[in-house]
């Protein structure tokens, strides 16, 4: 059964209200099998800022002036679906990072993989942002980042964020919704990350960088910053941290496994919903960031309606957010209106 994912802040205007309920998306659920904390996860830093829930289905993140907090997955993983229930901090959260990602940079220093979904703060009255980006065999100086707005407040109640990781392809949802779409081709070579990794969720200051390029810093009078995370899902084939080059053939009955859930396959519902997204929130992708990268890399997809929004830079040509579209459009009315009524006149008293 479909579901309708269309929270709107209160403080958001009736235009934005109807510009985005022309962009809201009715997906299927994903059928998913969900863990306790202590099945699937152990403490990573910030001991005391970690609280589980007396059920221990549920886990908050607190960020204060002396330490953020994150949790670890108990186990490396050789492809996988992982995936939590999030809810953001609210209010003024400049300078904070919430994010949601595998990696196995303690074990492979120089030549890492990493898949991220980071969430970035912004003053109070400012929505929340995030970005995605892929890691693969250190390709650190590469970087692959997407950024995005969301068609609803992320603080006001939780919300699906998902990773599938496969030998073959990368998929980031939000909810049901794919957003992001990875496929492994010859091309990337090494950048394709290829090797286990854990996975992580963490809260933590980034003052001089996630708001503003590090012009919004955290201020901690609105401390303590709370992120909570629940249904958490880990699917995919665990392998032990030593076993560190493991045979490929150890995780083919897994990826067979994987293969068959509903979150593997892109329907065409699904695909039309992610065309949806990017042309409507996102506003920033290397694919399109001609200055940074001459030469498109290899996995990009480049779609004539996305092209023709972004400048060379790779970012929006009229702005950064639905909102501030609508808003752009909405004076182009304006001026046309007023063009037209000028003419009209000019016409009538000849």
């Amino acid at each position: 059964m479909g579901r309708l994912h269309c929270s709107l802040s209160k403080t958001l205007s009736l235009l934005f209200f109807s510009f985005s309920m022309l962009f809201c998306f009715t997906t299927a659920s994903f059928n998913l099998t969900t863990l306790s904390f202590d099945e699937g996860y152990s403490p990573l830093f910030g001991d005391g800022n970690l609280v589980r829930s007396p059920d221990g289905h549920s886990v908050r993140l607190l960020l204060n002036v002396y330490t953020g907090s994150g949790f670890i997955s108990s186990s490396m993983y050789q492809h996988g679906f992982f995936s939590a229930k999030i809810k953001l901090p609210s209010d003024y959260t400049a300078g904070i990072v919430v994010a949601f990602y595998t990696s196995n940079g303690d074990v492979f220093e120089k030549n890492h993989d990493e898949l991220d979904i980071e969430f970035l703060g912004n003053i109070e009255g400012k929505p929340w942002r995030f970005q995605t980006n892929v890691y693969g065999n250190g390709s650190t100086n590469r970087g692959r980042e997407e950024r995005y707005s969301l068609w609803f407040d992320p603080s006001k109640e939780f919300h699906r964020y998902s990773i599938l990781w496969t030998a073959n392809n990368i998929i980031f949802y939000v909810d049901e919704v794919p957003i992001r779409e990875v496929v492994r081709s010859d091309e990337m070579g090494g950048d394709y990350p290829s090797k286990p990794m854990s996975l992580y969720a963490t809260i933590w200051d980034a003052s001089s960088w996630a708001t503003g390029g590090g012009k919004h810093k955290v201020n901690y009078d609105y401390a303590p910053f709370t992120s909570e995370f629940k249904e958490l899902v880990l699917d995919g084939c665990p392998m032990d941290p030593i076993q560190e080059l493991p045979n490929p053939d150890t995780c083919s009955e897994t990826d067979s496994w994987l293969k068959g859930h509903d979150y593997h396959v892109i329907t065409p519902a699904r695909r039309a919903a992610m065309r949806r997204f990017r042309q409507h929130y996102m506003y920033y992708s290397y694919c399109y960031d001609t200055l940074r990268y001459p030469v498109t890399l290899p996995e990009c997809v480049l779609d004539p309606k996305e092209k023709q929004r972004f400048l060379e830079t790779g970012r929006l040509k009229f702005g950064g957010s639905a909102r501030k579209q609508a808003r752009v459009a909405r004076a182009r009315r304006r001026r046309r209106s007023r063009v037209t009524s000028i003419a009209s006149d000019q016409t009538d008293t000849m």
